[in-house]
């Protein structure tokens, strides 16, 4: 066993693979009672010595792909996990942001398990925080991005408490996968998060954010399934673990909303972050371009198939039709003109592109238009199977734990490709939060030099010309309320 003396108390962990591993460490006081809804609040002292072996209870959410808890219950939702070879240390810091289209997802998930990387010679932290209606919805009486506000609370627990694990709290490296590479553009836009990391690294970006307009009439018909208004009195009377499934009810007919919530509900996002001109002032592309966080390192990528893990799970690959190619194209990139392509084709190409891949490009050219300095990559392996270079491909890859947890499913059989590939990736995110140096040239809007994770690897100009040339003029702004 180990301890680790913090602000709050002392905590005990254990030692795992010749690893320091501290579960469910509490960063900020349970979001309940008397402070549900509201901005997280410093976390009480305790006496004694803390157990700290067991992965703390996960926020509510909906009870799908397996998000119900993983057998854990209470509301001491605001934890941090933290994963250190070296105690002693005075290494860089790794934080991740795990991703769940900003409705579902917990830190406690094997894929995210840090011991790998860890022995790369950095301290790893996960974390939990607010996601769905407790953390995104824009309610009356609290404040908006309270999921957000979260996370800077974790990077300021970092800052504070880092040293006792033996991290170094001016190496910060923030990283995160589809909401989690949202998130982190989100931190690089917001006043709040600035000096709390050094370096960031944004996967697979996606571009819904939402106006303030849009986000409170969602929050309103969700309040309405219940019979309430959309403020904290009306809603914190809802137990937590009954409101997910008012974005269930929401969700099940978010069709109905299209008129109203346009490109939101056509591909069914009821939550994102929220301009609201004070958490976050601005779109990230927006405060990128403008300069923000330029003396921040930045990756920023996807992969090449991003649509198709949605396309399997929704059974419509391969059965694509020709009206639903064109309504995605009508809908999600009016005035862009593709080239020919068959109706399967197109429905991924433009999915994939407004979806993850053009935001994340453009929030590289974003960075670099505003001074600071980017890296650009794209996953283009393909293990056997239909999911191809998917959507969350990149996440156990990066951990390297591609044998574990419910994304390693689409990676099927792990082969020795497989583990070349995450030997590539964590090579490249280590080195990148030990020196901010990935191993590739960074991207510029001449040369546009992007890295390429295949076998064998590659540095190219950037793949996907046809669309960064379509998309070019494209500026992802806030989604606005139709009407």
């Amino acid at each position: 066993m180990v301890e680790a003396r913090l602000g709050a108390g002392t905590v005990r962990g254990g030692v795992e693979s010749g690893v320091a591993v501290f579960r469910g460490i509490p960063f900020a006081a349970p979001p309940v009672g008397e402070l549900r809804f509201a901005a997280p609040r410093p976390v009480p002292s305790w006496d004694g010595v803390r157990e700290a072996t067991a992965f703390g209870p996960p926020p509510p959410q909906p009870a799908v792909f397996g998000m119900d808890g993983i057998g854990v219950a209470g509301d001491d939702w605001l934890t941090v996990n933290v994963w250190s070879p070296d105690l002693a240390g005075d290494l860089p810091v790794m934080v991740w942001i795990q991703g769940g289209a900003y409705t579902i997802g917990m830190s406690g998930l094997p894929e995210y398990d840090g011991t790998r990387l860890a022995l790369d010679d950095a301290v790893v932290v996960t974390f939990n925080y607010r996601v769905g209606l407790e953390g995104f919805a824009l309610i009356e009486g609290a404040p908006a991005n309270r999921g957000l506000l979260d996370q800077v609370a974790a990077l300021e627990w970092v800052r504070d408490e880092i040293r006792a694990f033996g991290g170094d709290p001016g190496r910060v490296t923030v990283f995160g996968q589809s909401a989690g590479g949202g998130s982190v553009a989100a931190l690089l836009a917001m006043p709040r998060a600035a000096g709390l990391f050094h370096r960031a690294i944004a996967s697979s970006v996606p571009g819904a954010f939402f106006t303030p307009e849009l986000a409170s009439d969602i929050a309103s018909v969700c309040a309405a399934e219940l019979g309430l208004r959309p403020t904290v009195a009306d809603l914190s009377t809802v137990d937590p673990s009954l409101l997910p499934a008012v974005g269930d009810e929401v969700m099940a007919r978010i069709g109905q909303f299209t008129g109203r919530w346009g490109q939101a509900a056509h591909k069914q996002i009821p939550f994102a972050p929220v301009v609201d001109g004070d958490v976050l002032p601005a779109a990230p592309w927006e405060a990128l371009a403008s300069g923000a966080a330029r003396d921040v390192g930045l990756i920023a990528g996807h992969t090449r198939s991003e649509q198709r893990l949605l396309t399997v799970i929704e059974g419509m690959l391969g059965t694509v039709t020709s009206a639903q190619a064109a309504q995605a194209a009508e809908v999600l990139a009016p005035g862009v003109e593709y080239p020919d392509m068959g109706p399967d084709e197109l429905f991924e190409v433009v999915c994939s592109d407004w979806l993850f891949r053009m935001p994340s490009l453009h929030l590289a050219e974003a960075h670099v238009a505003g001074g600071g300095r980017a890296f650009v990559y794209e996953v283009t392996w393909e293990p056997p199977g239909p999911f191809g270079a998917c959507h969350g491909i990149d996440v156990p890859l990066v951990f390297g734990n591609p044998g574990l947890g419910q994304s390693s499913v689409v990676l099927g059989e792990i082969t020795a490709e497989t583990e070349e590939l995450a030997v590539q990736m964590r090579t490249a995110w280590s080195s990148f939060a030990v020196s901010g140096d990935p191993g590739w040239p960074a991207y510029t809007s001449a040369e546009r030099l992007t890295r390429i994770f295949d076998v064998p690897p590659a540095v190219v100009p950037y793949p996907e010309e046809t669309s960064r040339r379509l998309w070019s003029g494209h500026r992802f702004e806030p989604l606005p309320l139709l009407e």
